[in-house]
């Protein structure tokens, strides 16, 4: 089995900053693309960032410039800096990642549990 355990939410004013992450473990063989959504209540879960096993990165308009997603395959582990956080990016965040679990295994997408980031006025 596999898990993807986030941290890193939390409160935080307007113009600051956080930085999430999330670590694979389990049965991984390979990791392919890892990946941040959010969502807020009433909303569709959105991509907010994507980084893939060579560490191309794409982005949602609202955050380029101001989010940076990295990872670090020897820890299977992906990053999200947060700067200059706005209300807007309050949401719970999601970190999604698509492994393998074997040579010859399919590859699957997994979820983490989601963690709260809040920003204030």
């Amino acid at each position: 089995q596999v898990q993807l355990v986030e941290s890193g939410g939390g409160l935080v004013q307007t113009g600051g900053s956080l930085r999430l992450s999330c670590a694979a473990s389990g049965s991984i063989f390979s990791i392919n693309f890892m990946s941040w959504y959010r969502q807020v209540p009433g909303k569709q879960r959105e991509l907010v960032a994507r980084i893939n096993s060579s560490g191309a990165t794409t982005y949602t308009d609202s955050v380029k410039g101001r989010f940076t997603i990295s990872r670090d395959s020897a820890k299977n582990t992906v990053y999200l800096q947060m700067n200059s956080l706005k209300p807007e990016d309050t949401a719970v965040y999601y970190c999604n990642a698509v492994i393998a679990a074997g040579i010859t295994s399919p590859l699957i997408p997994y979820w983490g549990q989601g963690t709260q980031v809040t920003v204030s006025l």
